[in-house]
């Protein structure tokens, strides 16, 4: 009887596990549902529909919910990943969403490092998510080149979600993308000078560690390779919205 009893415990346990487990796998793949759906019809050509995620706010409400009740707990890396992408560049969204109208993120104080959000339950501001939960855990650069920080300096928002059995080659499809971009990467031939983003002067370790320099870093990506004797700078940051005018 009371082997029984105990194997009756176990047995509730497990199913209660199971549960929980299936709920939450059932939140993340909701999650990336409905933020594919959210940036497909919100965003253009990497510029966002503010106006009109602010006149029907109950849809990113719903995606803002979500995201503090899903649970990473059982999740793979690459599904940990894709949640990170995904959440950061919806979260950003919702900000101006909420705050609109703005002429740029930073006219709303702390938009990057003092307000929290809930984000698989703990509170973390959008700085927090980047550098504590994607660049430290994970050491991947190319996450400079998927997070959008809506404005037009940052590299372009893209509209679909990231999968997790997509995330590693769209994260190196959109890196390959940017760097081969003649607005993002400036060449000046005849000065012989390179200007390039300032994300790369912010977080030049991220670059260095992996690749000994900001120019190997790039080379790495880009087709037409950037020449060892020409000097690089960085171009003044442009944090205009990047609005959709409706």
């Amino acid at each position: 009887m009371k082997r029984y009893t105990v194997l009756t415990i176990i047995t509730i346990l497990f199913l209660q596990s199971f549960s929980l487990e299936a709920q939450s796998n059932k939140d993340l793949n909701l999650f990336f549902r409905l933020s594919d759906y959210y940036l497909n019809k919100y965003v253009y050509h990497g510029m966002v529909d503010y106006k009109y995620a602010n006149r029907y706010s109950k849809e990113i409400d719903a995606l803002y919910d979500l995201i503090g009740k899903v649970d990473l707990s059982a999740a793979s890396q690459n599904e940990k990943i894709a949640f990170c992408i995904n959440t950061y560049n919806i979260l950003v969204i919702y900000q101006v969403a909420k705050n609109y109208p703005i002429s740029n993120p930073l006219d709303h104080d702390g938009f990057f490092d003092k307000n929290t959000h809930l984000i698989a339950g703990e509170e973390l501001t959008l700085n927090q998510l980047e550098i504590d939960q994607m660049l430290r855990q994970f050491e991947d650069a190319r996450f400079h080149f998927v997070l959008a920080c809506a404005a037009k300096s940052c590299p372009q928002l893209a509209d679909f979600a990231y999968k997790p059995e997509n995330v590693d080659k769209l994260l190196q499809d959109r890196t390959v993308m940017t760097l081969n971009d003649d607005n993002f990467i400036r060449i000046d031939h005849n000065a012989k000078k390179i200007m390039v983003s300032k994300i790369f002067e912010w977080y030049a370790s991220d670059f260095e560690n992996k690749e000994g320099s900001i120019r190997n870093y790039i080379n790495k990506f880009r087709t037409e390779q950037l020449p060892a004797d020409y000097t690089i700078g960085y171009y003044e940051y442009d944090w205009t919205l990047n609005e959709k005018k409706s």
